[in-house]
């Protein structure tokens, strides 16, 4: 059965750093995070394909790093200095296949989501 488990998110002041893991029941060639703030839509925030080739949203350049544990099967999103508006569930998810594009169609798996708070 495959799994991905969201953990790391919490209560975090503007300004400061958080990182998110998630760990799979097994090896993907390609991972991501995707995140959905309240009332809005999910979006795509960074992509990595194995073994470190990373993709991220426009936005996210800068502020966030995707990287992972091949040895381990974990995912990773280190965020800097962190914005209200980071404020959302930050979701990951898998694929088998190569994906290159920001569709979440695109992942097979998902996990259940963390909660990230960014307080004023």
């Amino acid at each position: 059965q495959v799994q991905l488990v969201e953990s790391g998110g919490g209560l975090v002041q503007a300004g400061g750093s958080l990182r998110l893991s998630c760990a799979a029941s097994r090896r993907f060639l390609s991972m991501g995070w995707f995140r959905q703030a309240p009332g809005k839509d999910r979006e795509f925030v960074a992509r990595i394909r194995y073994p470190d080739t990373a993709g991220y949203e426009d936005s996210a350049e800068g502020r966030f790093t995707i990287s992972r544990d091949n040895a381990n099967n974990t995912l990773y999103l280190q965020i800097s200095s962190l914005k209200t508006e980071d404020t959302a569930v930050y979701y990951c998810a898998a694929s088998l296949r190569a994906v290159t594009s920001r569709v979440q169609r695109e992942f097979e798996y998902w996990g259940q989501g963390t909660q990230v708070t960014v307080s004023a």
